[in-house]
């Protein structure tokens, strides 16, 4: 069981942090929500919580609660800049369907 950074990933979640001044990684989770039945959810923690699962990724700590690995195992998170757009993608082998939007998913 594992979630994953790219390198760009890792790297842009360093800057954030660093910009922030303080945080101990990146959160990801699923919630209920969309036309598809989940999305996901990305922040940055202040502190690790006694239920979180923490796995290291190009030196970055990325925090997860143990529902949401059941959704999100396998996942690789990248960033992308192309064009004016850019921002994370997420890469689950999980995924079976997701809406036109790409905001939310179905296992």
């Amino acid at each position: 069981m594992a979630i994953t950074l790219t390198q760009a990933a890792a790297d842009r979640v360093r800057k954030f942090l660093d910009n922030r001044g303080k945080g101990v990684g990146l959160r990801l989770g699923v919630k209920t929500s969309g036309c598809s039945g989940m999305a996901y959810t990305l922040e940055f923690s202040d502190a690790i919580q006694p239920e979180d699962l923490a796995f290291e990724s190009h030196g970055v700590t990325v925090l997860i609660d143990p529902k949401s690995l059941t959704y999100l195992d396998g996942t690789e998170l990248d960033y992308a800049k192309e064009g004016l757009n850019e921002g994370f993608k997420f890469n689950n082998p999980n995924v079976k369907d997701s809406c036109g939007c790409g905001e939310s998913f179905t296992v």
